[in-house]
């Protein structure tokens, strides 16, 4: 009610795996969107995902010509860094959700 330990409400949905996944699936204006390096997500990624890294300069640069419209499911290798991602993006009024648990948490 009051808020007394400075905590702020999250303006993005934190879902496990298959929640992610389903909402994902549902959605028709859904983007996949993995947050991690280059090298990261060259690595592996979840199929149909786009890369733009969080920790990169062109991350603030590219938030300024994505769609506002469509519904962004972000993910990392953790959680940590896609979760700083859904707060950035939610702060510019994109929707977003988190994949709690990284891409990891992904349903194989």
């Amino acid at each position: 009610m009051f808020n007394i330990f400075g905590s702020k409400p999250k303006n993005y949905e934190n879902l496990d795996g298959t929640t992610f996944r389903t909402k994902y699936q549902n959605s028709p204006k859904a983007e996949l969107l993995d947050v991690r390096t280059a090298g990261e997500f060259a690595s592996g990624s979840v199929k149909g995902a786009k890369n733009l890294d969080v920790t990169s300069a062109q991350f603030q640069q590219a938030l300024k010509t994505m769609d506002k419209g469509k519904e962004y499911f972000v993910f990392c290798r953790s959680g940590n860094r896609s979760g700083s991602a859904c707060d950035m993006m939610s702060k510019e009024g994109f929707k977003a959700h988190n994949l709690a648990g990284g891409v990891g948490a992904w349903p194989r």
